[in-house]
Parts: C-alpha cells; sequence; structure tokens
C-alpha cells in the first residue's frame, strides 16, 4: 500500500531541485554568481575579440565566449560593454536599431553607453576594458 505524499516529504524531496533552481536563477553581480566580469576579463586580457570593420557603425557584436558586446555607436568611437542582462543574468542575444537586446524579459540597452533604454533591466549594462590599436580591437 502506497501512502499519499504530505506536504513534508513533498518539501524535502524537492528541497535539492529548489535550491539548484534559486542558484541558477541568482541576478547578476550577486556573490552567488560563479564568475564575476573582472574574473572574465582578466582571463581573457589582451585577447584579439575583432577587427574594427567587423563592428558596423550604428550597430555592435556580440562575444558570447568572452560575455562581451563590442559597439560602435558612431564612427571611429568602439564601446564595450558586459553581454550578461542585469535583470535576470540572461547573455543579450542581438544589436539592432542601437540597441542591444536580451531575448528573455525584453530588456534593451543603448550602444553609445549601455544605459537602459527599455526595462524590466534595473541597472545598465556594466562597461568592459578595450583598447582599439591598428584596426584591432582587444580586451584590455
Amino acid at each position: 500500500m502506497t501512502l499519499p505524499a504530505t506536504r513534508r516529504t513533498v518539501l524535502l524531496a524537492t528541497g535539492g531541485a529548489a535550491a539548484a533552481l534559486t542558484a541558477a536563477c541568482s541576478n547578476y553581480g550577486d556573490s552567488n554568481s560563479s564568475s564575476s566580469s573582472s574574473e572574465k576579463s582578466s582571463a581573457a586580457a589582451g585577447r584579439e575579440l575583432a577587427k574594427t570593420t567587423d563592428i558596423p557603425v550604428g550597430g555592435g557584436k556580440i562575444f558570447a565566449d568572452e560575455k562581451v558586446v563590442v559597439t560602435q555607436p558612431t564612427k571611429d568611437d568602439f564601446k564595450a560593454f558586459s553581454a550578461i542582462c542585469t535583470h535576470m543574468g540572461c547573455t543579450v542575444a542581438k544589436v539592432a536599431d542601437g540597441t542591444i537586446d536580451c531575448p528573455c524579459h525584453g530588456s534593451k540597452y543603448h550602444i553609445a553607453d549601455g544605459s537602459v533604454a527599455h526595462g524590466p533591466a534595473p541597472k545598465p549594462l556594466p562597461a568592459e576594458q578595450i583598447t582599439v590599436a591598428g584596426g584591432v580591437i582587444k580586451l584590455a
């Protein structure tokens, strides 16, 4: 004979799953995150991301492996930001019409300064350091 599950057994049985979900849904920048922007940047510092000709004027390009998005708001003005949305930690998916767009909940950021153009993102994308020399863009 099988007894029906009690509230206590259901809570105990799902406790591990709940902890995993909580960790997976932590906000970007929380102390529980597995890696920080500075750890990622220092690991890839000096690495060539792209040629300047790869970044369209008024647009940008996402480098998913480095978790960086590089934009060129105006000719020869290159910017770099974290590619991790400040809302729920999703990776942004495209750069179009002057914004960096997150596919998860519709957040959009301005390509010129990473500021929020459309929520629910609570804060801008953090800037990343790059160097531009000889037609090459590198993480600083």
